[in-house]
């Protein structure tokens, strides 16, 4: 088993830690709040008291922050990942950032002597909980192949999908997937609520046919409850959906369904509701119906 480092102990990045152990991997752990460093102590991990300190040893070394400024923050400097990790290092990006970003870091870890690999996951808190996330990974295929172990341990469907910035493609395109399928959602459970409907019975019977999804199955639920704890935040979302619409004008691609709910997921983040989860999208729903 590898020695892994795991930087940011947050939503996703603290099960993911947990599962590696769980794994048999030796793992040490480093975030900017100690709170999380506890719990990963308490799961058995070791915490550390820097980047330096914890990557100093490791073989395999995850990243899971929030955005692109983040990562560059991580891995430069006299106490980043590029000027302390071993050569040879495996470097896996889990954050979800711009893929010329990504494309960049890359070219700078191997001038460093490290192996990078961008691997965006998909499956929200609950995923990373369960060890069953969808891992799109872009790099060198032998890096790929040689971070099999730590990969395995915190997803289900891993895929190499191209060189290095590829993974945070696929990722922006699955988070165009989603951001649109959360808005549908939203709107007819909005319109099954405003005819009476049986709603649970109703998505019961949706998520059987060609409606049904994994955005039904896990967010169809919070939004009948009201419940809006975040498992992957509303300003999260809205820098993922910023990437996605910036990368398509870059490439002179039309996304008009993306363009639109991007707009309204900036709205709901403006007018304080980042924190929540991507399911209350449904509340905006609401509000424009005239309904609370």
């Amino acid at each position: 088993m590898s020695n892994v480092a795991v930087i940011g102990l947050g939503i996703m990045g603290l099960p993911m830690a947990v599962n590696l152990i769980k794994a048999g991997h030796t793992v040490a752990g480093f975030n900017r709040s100690q709170g999380a460093i506890d719990k990963l102590v308490t799961a058995g991990g070791r915490g550390g008291t820097s980047i330096a300190d914890v990557v100093k040893d490791a073989d395999v070394i995850v990243t899971m922050v929030p955005d692109s400024p983040d990562v560059e923050g991580v891995v430069n400097g006299e106490e980043g990942v590029f000027a302390n990790a071993r050569k040879g290092a495996i470097w896996v990006d889990a954050s979800s950032i711009r893929p010329d970003v990504s494309k960049r870091l890359s070219e700078a870890a191997v001038s460093a002597g490290i192996r990078p690999l961008d691997a965006p996951v998909s499956g929200g808190e609950q995923g990373a909980i369960d060890g069953v996330l969808s891992i799109m990974v872009g790099g060198d295929a032998k890096d790929f192949a040689d971070a099999a172990d730590v990969l395995n341990a915190v997803g289900k469907t891993i895929v190499h999908v191209g060189p290095s910035g590829s993974g945070q493609t696929v990722k922006a395109a699955n988070q165009l997937i989603v951001a649109v399928n959360i808005q549908a959602l939203a709107e007819a459970i909005a319109f099954l609520e405003a005819y009476g409907v049986d709603t649970d019975a109703a998505l019961k019977v949706l998520g059987g046919g060609l409606a049904g999804s994994k955005v039904l199955e896990q967010k169809g639920q919070k939004m009948l409850d009201r419940n809006f704890d975040p498992g992957f935040r509303l300003a999260l979302h809205n820098k993922d959906l910023g990437i996605v619409t910036a990368a398509a004008r870059e490439a002179g691609i039309s996304v008009p369904l993306g363009g639109a709910v991007a707009q309204l997921v900036t709205a709901i983040v403006a007018q304080g509701d980042g924190g929540l989860d991507h399911s209350a999208l449904f509340k905006q729903v609401l509000a424009s119906s005239g309904n609370k």
